[in-house]
């Protein structure tokens, strides 16, 4: 195991892009497992852009991570919903839809949940 690792998002190990150009996932592979940044332009929502790719009724991968920019409202499959915005922590468990809100990218790093997210099913 590494001792000391710097990298960078911009020379991801692998991106994965969502419907309709609407933002993109930066995953880069460590040690103790992925890490991603996931950029959601404005318009994006999980429903419309990644449901197509995962091929489930919601988002079914757990997150836990930092919103660095712009703002994300969160639905569970139950109803429970907050919007995260700059600086917040989230921790969402599998079964939720999310979209952009507002007209500027939302900016999120998850060391959880984005090792299996935007991969097309059956992959």
């Amino acid at each position: 195991m590494a001792t000391l690792v710097c990298r960078n998002f911009d020379s991801a190990d692998e991106t994965r892009p969502f419907e309709e150009g609407k933002g993109r996932l930066d995953l880069i592979n460590t040690d103790r497992g992925p890490v991603g940044r996931a950029v959601f332009e404005p318009g994006w929502q999980w429903s419309k852009h990644v449901k197509p790719i995962a091929g489930t009724e919601s988002c079914q991968a757990a997150h836990t991570g930092y919103i660095a920019g712009g703002r994300m409202k969160i639905v569970m499959d139950d109803g429970e919903s907050v919007e995260a915005g700059p600086g917040d922590f989230i921790s969402i468990a599998p079964g939720h839809d999310a979209w952009v809100v507002g007209d500027e990218p939302c900016v999120t790093l998850d060391w959880v949940g984005f090792g299996d997210y935007a991969v097309p099913a059956g992959s």
